[in-house]
């Protein structure tokens, strides 16, 4: 074997990859006649292989190795990263400790941008050989990437254990694959952090646990609102619009080889414009108001009538380029009596059509627009039809980038009324190169919003990708500006508050309010119900597939939910807030048998006092039969005494029915503190009924009486099982 010294070999090796062709190595396919990189180049660009997700950015599908200065070490990390990608080359089999799967192209370089980073390191501490490389040196290095710090050299902050990981797996690659580099490698005896794997010496906290915060609730109820309302209401008058926008561009973009060539001045074809103009009524268009910025900037008069006039525009309807300024003395008067007779104005959604504003009230949908505020506003009907697919969905950002024109699929309807909706995509995370076909049941809401984006499509073919990739960062800023702005509040929309959203604290935020509900913001705006039995179908008809990954997510926060609800009322009960209802004398008998122990007597023994993690050990049985219901709790640990069931018919139910709970006679239901404003909203609800009922509708008041007696009962008793322990 070939032995190394300061860096050197004692005689000239040349790579097994040289010369390699890196696609036919790594099995990734490239189309016909595309560029193929080659080992020895010092760019390896992946941007043409097939079946890369959409949300790889173009950044990370080329491989850049000038970025590290030291040729030696440029041809290290060509090697390092040729193995990740083939590890089937027979070069590679015979190293031990060498990856047996190869890795995806995205994973493979974060390895090459961290390698970069420590070469990088490493000569600014002035070493030139991977042979100088010792213990502390990774140590330090290890250090250096830890933490934040100022523009003062203080530490500020500690990065991620992902980003420990990633600099230990660095210098450990280095080792492991130590025989197969050629110019340069470090020496045999290197053990950095005592041998331990990047995993150990990234020191996750918490292994497993979700990070990613949901959206909170006062930020995600005014953008879940506003998108809802943009993609109902507004939906039908973007897409006339961005059809009227791309008429005007089709009709007014002429090529400057297409217009006639200046001659004299053209007074008479541009008469004959400004004569269609006054003739059709159609007022003047208006011109952008930085353009309005830079004429009074040229001296032009604030006073004068031609100030706001898109005079290019009017050149270009006339067959000229631009309008020059030495025609203005031959056509002031006739453009000036064009103004006084048909005045100024905007060009787009000048006659815009009525609907409905958040608020209740009637009013055009949009004021005059100029080409790009038509623009925009097209940009933010989208960016709400995407806020509106997450919401309502739970996919994931690179999901919802493989989704393309023609993914709905037709509306069936397995029951009579019953329709279900279908969307199709791919799975890319975690998934081979290509993804996995994939479909999506979803709840109406989303199916349109995926077909606003269809319409809204500059090119609607199918197949073609229906988003394409996109920043939703870039595109959140636009859509909270617009609804924060004049446009959006005459709409009634209420104000977005300002902090970070991304589509995967979206996708946290469903899963949370699924296992939440029946409360929270998707239930105040969506049927919550309906979005949570299309992710079970969809588990069920793919198991599988993504929607099994958010029901799974689901019910993992569901059980956690149900455990910490559960708690909160044994402390209630405790504390002397006991529970009411039918269901309230079986749940308080439990509560009493874990407060008091088995086979204890407290009379004669002073009382064991468990910690939270014993009393949740105990508890954890009774959780798994509770459900939420609007205005109760169900316990649901006996079918054969469900009401539900029985006025349903199906009595072998293993779940109960919550929206035919009728809690006030259900024996497995109780009614708590937190249900006490749903019964006292009721009640006065109903009050208000029963004093506007006329004296003939005898058989509706005596309805209505019942239930407002009924929600005073419940109030009554929720109210002395507050006070009767106490007492």
């Amino acid at each position: 074997m070939t032995t190394f010294a300061a860096g050197r070999t004692h005689e000239d090796r040349r790579s097994p990859f040289a010369g390699a062709d890196i696609c036919r190595q790594a099995g990734l396919a490239l189309p016909e006649g595309a560029h193929r990189p080659l080992f020895d180049d010092d760019m390896w660009d992946f941007t043409d292989v097939a079946g890369l997700a959409i949300h790889i950015p173009p950044s990370v599908r080329r491989f850049d190795f000038t970025a590290i200065g030291n040729p030696r070490w440029r041809l290290v990390a060509k090697e390092l990263i040729m193995a990740t990608l083939a590890p089937r080359h027979p070069a590679v089999t015979e190293i031990s400790r060498a990856y047996r799967i190869p890795l995806h192209l995205r994973s493979a370089n974060g390895r090459l941008r961290e390698l970069i980073r420590f070469f990088r390191w490493l000569q600014q501490r002035h070493l030139t050989s991977l042979a100088e490389l010792d213990n502390p040196t990774c140590e330090a290095y290890l250090a250096f990437r830890r933490h934040v710090l100022d523009e003062n050299g203080v530490v500020v902050g500690e990065l991620s254990p992902m980003v420990r990981g990633s600099v230990a797996r660095t210098v450990i690659d280095l080792i492991n694959y130590r025989d197969l580099f050629t110019t340069d490698r470090v020496r045999t005896d290197l053990r950095p952090w005592g041998g331990a794997s990047a995993a150990s010496v990234a020191e996750p906290r918490g292994r497993g646990a979700n990070s990613t915060p949901p959206v909170p609730d006062e930020m995600f109820r005014p953008m879940l609102a506003a998108a809802l309302h943009l993609v109902q209401v507004l939906g039908p008058h973007a897409v006339a619009l961005n059809q009227q926008v791309r008429e005007h561009d089709r009709v007014h973009g002429t090529k400057p080889e297409q217009l006639r060539p200046f001659t004299a001045v053209p007074v008479d074809d541009i008469l004959t414009v400004l004569a269609d103009y006054t003739s059709t009524g159609t007022p003047l268009p208006r011109t952008e108001d930085h353009i309005v910025a830079m004429r009074l900037a040229a001296g032009w008069s604030a006073e004068d009538p031609l100030l706001p006039v898109a005079t290019g525009m009017l050149a270009r309807q006339a067959g000229r380029g631009e309008f020059e300024f030495r025609w203005m003395p031959h056509l002031r008067g006739p453009l000036t009596e064009a103004i006084g007779a048909v005045g100024v104005e905007k060009i787009f959604a000048r006659d815009a059509s009525h609907a409905p504003a958040a608020d209740g009230t009637i009013k055009p949908w949009s004021l005059p627009l100029h080409r790009l505020e038509a623009i925009a506003v097209v940009g933010v009907v989208r960016t709400a039809a995407i806020i509106v697919l997450a919401a309502s969905s739970g996919m994931r950002s690179s999901e919802l980038m493989e989704l393309r024109v023609g993914c709905r699929r037709p509306v069936t309807e397995p029951v009579p009324g019953l329709e279900r909706y279908r969307i199709a995509s791919k799975i890319v995370k975690g998934r081979p190169l290509g993804g996995v076909e994939d479909e999506w049941v979803v709840i109406e809401p989303a199916f349109r919003a995926a077909e606003l984006l269809e319409q809204l499509h500059d090119d609607p073919h199918d197949g073609v990708p229906l988003l394409s990739r996109f920043s939703f960062r870039s595109r959140d800023i636009k859509f909270r500006s617009w609804v924060n702005s004049p446009p959006g509040q005459r709409l009634g929309l209420a104000p977005i508050p300002d902090g970070p959203v991304s589509l995967r604290m979206i996708r946290r935020t469903v899963a949370l309010e699924l296992a939440y509900r029946p409360g929270g913001v998707l239930a105040a705006k969506l049927q919550l119900k309906h979005i949570a039995i299309a992710t079970t179908e969809g588990y069920a008809a793919r198991p599988g597939g993504a929607q099994a990954e958010l029901l799974a997510e689901v019910n993992k926060h569901e059980a956690e939910r149900n455990l910490q609800l559960v708690l909160t009322e044994f402390h209630n009960y405790r504390n002397g807030v006991l529970p009411a209802g039918p269901g309230a004398r079986n749940l308080i008998d439990f509560f009493t048998s874990i407060d008091t122990g088995p086979g204890t007597e407290p009379a004669a023994a002073p009382k064991v006092q468990r910690n939270d993690r014993d009393i949740l050990n105990l508890l954890s049985k009774r959780a798994e039969t509770l459900h939420l219901g609007t205005a109760n709790y169900c316990w649901f640990t006996d079918p054969s005494r469900a009401l539900c069931l029985k006025l349903a018919g199906t009595p072998t139910a293993d779940r109960p029915l919550i929206g035919m709970c009728d809690s006030a006679r259900c024996p497995q239901a109780t009614h708590h503190q937190v249900h006490r404003p749903v019964w006292s909203q009721h009640a006065e609800t109903t009050k208000t009924f029963l004093g506007q009922l006329g004296k003939t509708r005898t058989t509706e008041r005596t309805r209505l009486q019942a239930d407002h007696d009924r929600a005073l009962r419940v109030i009554t008793s929720i109210d002395t099982a507050t006070t009767e322990k106490k007492q």
